[in-house]
């Protein structure tokens, strides 16, 4: 009991020690500290500037604000959609002899694909026909009855029941002719099905039966899938928001271009137009259903492919265009850094309109020749001096130059608010 009494004392005065280090060493480390702070802020170039605290010129690329048209691109998710799909079956039942296509082939409406054994076919054929014939025979003869109980009956030689006796058989006779006719011609049509043959133009599949198989009628396995792909459609869906523009557009008769562009969004696939609409928007998402309509002459573009599709809604006509770098948010909302002549920047307030990710028309707050701040914005304050290291506006432009300094694979996002009523 007395060691644990002995020990408490000592444990406090060592701590007491310890904290007493401690604030010496800070003591005497605080003035090298506040120095080295007053230094650096004093630096200028040769060192990195507190803010505020320095007087030198910021170094900012800039960029002038322009005039001139900018595309309204709509932009989407599509998907290839062929405009008629068929699954060839045999609608004869059979072994199956020849096969005339290749697979991927392109062929065209009425081209022999297939054939099914047509022996049993032909048979039935001449079965039909030697049925008519024996028919029609029959027929003649109960004619040629009725033509002479005609002239007995006028001679009152024979009574009026045999005269309509041998008239109702030859009635009899020809319904009978007929119905001889019409298997003839079912025969004729089921030995004709025994070529299998393209029913529209397209492209075939992958083969999905070999020679010697036995088909049934209408099986459920098709010998074969073509998709028609000259022309192609793209189906894709905007938001409702954004249909003002597209629908005006759409029903004045204007032909709108439609892209179609790889999923990596790098490389134009095909170009089309919008070729139709859907009739109602759907309630779970809020979008409305389009299809471009695509030549589609080089094949760039296959049944059920993703692509990236950008719709060309409008163009707007000598609007002014900024550098969506150099736009800027913050509390107050969107703003930008002008420079002045006096190299002095300046922030004004902007309200913004359609954009394309790398210009944005600008509804107010600019004008045409405002020299905007594109790096070096985060050391900016109203009244900062600048050094303009690069602008853009002195050099010197080509004349096929693009004057909006734009992209032509410039697009808007589908579902961005403010773009249509730009």
């Amino acid at each position: 009991m007395q060691a644990s009494v002995s020990r408490s004392p000592r444990r406090w005065l060592i701590g007491l020690l310890i904290l007493l280090l401690v604030a010496l060493l800070a003591w005497w480390l605080w003035p090298a500290a506040s120095a080295h702070k007053e230094q650096t802020g004093r630096m200028g170039k040769n060192g990195r500037p507190g803010f505020g605290g320095s007087t030198e010129a910021v170094p900012v690329r800039v960029e002038p604000v322009r005039v001139g048209d900018f595309p309204l691109y709509y932009k989407a998710l599509g998907t290839v959609t062929a405009n008629n799909t068929v699954n060839v079956r045999s609608r004869v039942a059979g072994e199956l002899v020849k096969i005339h296509f290749k697979e991927g082939q392109t062929v065209k409406a009425g081209d022999l694909l297939a054939e099914i054994d047509p022996r049993s076919y032909r048979i039935a054929l001449q079965q039909a026909e030697g049925t008519l014939a024996q028919n029609q025979a029959q027929l003649k003869n109960a004619q040629v009855d009725v033509a002479r109980y005609k002239g007995l009956y006028a001679e009152d030689s024979i009574a009026k029941q045999t005269l309509d006796t041998a008239v109702a058989q030859v009635a009899q006779f020809q319904g009978l002719v007929q119905t001889n006719q019409a298997a003839v011609s079912d025969a004729r049509l089921n030995l004709e099905f025994t070529q299998i043959r393209a029913p529209i133009n397209g492209r075939v599949g992958l083969r999905q039966l070999d020679l010697g198989n036995l088909v049934a009628a209408n099986d459920t396995t098709a010998l074969v899938v073509i998709t028609q792909t000259e022309p192609i459609s793209v189906a894709f869906t905007l938001p409702e928001t954004e249909l003002t523009t597209v629908l005006e557009r759409y029903r004045s008769g204007a032909a709108l271009p439609v892209e179609a562009w790889d999923r990596s969004d790098s490389k134009l696939q095909s170009s089309g137009v919008l070729g139709s609409l859907d009739n109602q928007i759907d309630t779970t998402t809020g979008t409305l259903k389009f299809k471009g309509r695509f030549e589609n002459k080089d094949q760039a573009l296959f049944p059920n492919q993703f692509v990236n599709v950008r719709l060309l809604a409008d163009t707007l006509k000598n609007v002014v265009m900024a550098p969506a770098a150099a736009i800027q948010f913050g509390n107050d909302g969107t703003f930008a850094y002008v420079v002045n002549a006096d190299n002095k920047v300046s922030v004004r307030k902007l309200k913004v309109g359609a954009s394309d990710g790398q210009n944005s028309v600008i509804l107010e707050g600019l004008a045409a020749g405002d020299r905007l701040v594109l790096e070096g914005t985060d050391r900016l304050r109203e009244g900062t001096a600048v050094d303009v290291v690069e602008d853009s506006s002195q050099v010197p432009t080509t004349p096929g130059q693009h004057l909006q300094g734009q992209d032509s694979k410039g697009s808007i996002e589908a579902g961005t608010p403010g773009k249509a009523g730009a």
